[in-house]
């Protein structure tokens, strides 16, 4: 996760257990204007073998989305839209699920899915070196001919009213991060280019982004309009905070400011 930074350091924020594994979230995003319901990435699902979930330590993922939505009054057939950051297993996993009779299903089967067009291309001929974090399951279901809708979106482009998509190549090619505009505040959810708080500053780049460099250069540049323009930072993957501004330091190093109101009237876990 912390790509050349040392476990001595990067441990003091993230600490291991004996397997080396980290504590991490799979936060999705539930936006309702009164018109439509949109969530955006689904989780890592279902669908997991015991030996995948001990290499995981996948815990209580399972029924969380369902709870969530259920908490606010909502089910998965309920949900209009489904925008996916990108195609990863952690992302894009709880798309589907199987029935009692061992059928695939769409876990969303009246939504619009949402997808760069580019990571819809990758996904399906990722590289060596990718391949594992993309399934096709998890997706294909989408070229079905009783699929819900699919859309492919080409670069940055503003897919409804107040949701902007934004482009970055430096995890993987196509993903996107989302821009939602309100009346109050500008939310910007970072997906893989900064999963976690930990992740601000320039060198924390994860091991497994294709473009290292390229991630750096792209998180400057949503820092630097994050900052300016006072943008609320949703956190994906960081296990303890949902949420924050970013302000930079006398060394023009990024910081974190907490929220004076809590994550948890807007963010779902």
């Amino acid at each position: 996760m912390f790509g050349i930074i040392p476990r001595p350091i990067w441990e003091r924020t993230n600490p291991a257990d004996q397997a080396n594994r980290i504590d991490m979230a799979a936060r999705s995003v539930l936006i309702r204007d009164g018109k439509c319901t949109i969530l955006i990435d689904a989780g890592i699902g279902t669908r997991w073998s015991d030996k995948s979930r001990e290499i995981y330590r996948i815990g209580n993922q399972d029924p969380r989305l369902q709870q969530s939505l259920s908490r606010h009054g909502l089910s998965p057939d309920e949900i209009d839209h489904v925008v996916l950051t990108h195609l990863h297993f952690d992302h894009a996993g709880g798309l589907t699920y199987v029935d009692e009779e061992g059928n695939l299903q769409p876990t969303f089967p009246n939504a619009t899915h949402w997808v760069q067009r580019r990571n819809w291309s990758w996904a399906h001929a990722p590289s060596a070196r990718d391949g594992g974090s993309y399934r096709d399951d998890d997706f294909n279901f989408l070229e079905g001919a009783d699929a819900p809708p699919l859309k492919l979106i080409d670069g940055i482009d503003e897919i409804l009213p107040g949701i902007e998509v934004l482009p970055c190549h430096g995890h993987t090619f196509g993903m996107q991060i989302i821009k939602i505009s309100c009346v109050d505040a500008t939310y910007l959810f970072l997906a893989d280019l900064i999963p976690t708080t930990s992740h601000l500053r320039d060198p924390y780049v994860m091991g497994y982004d294709l473009q290292p460099l390229k991630t750096v250069e792209e998180k400057r540049e949503i820092l630097y309009h994050a900052a300016r323009q006072d943008w609320i930072l949703l956190f994906e993957h960081d296990p303890s905070t949902a949420a924050g501004r970013v302000e930079f330091d006398e060394r023009r190093r990024p910081r974190l400011c907490a929220l004076e109101d809590s994550p948890d009237s807007y963010l779902d876990d």
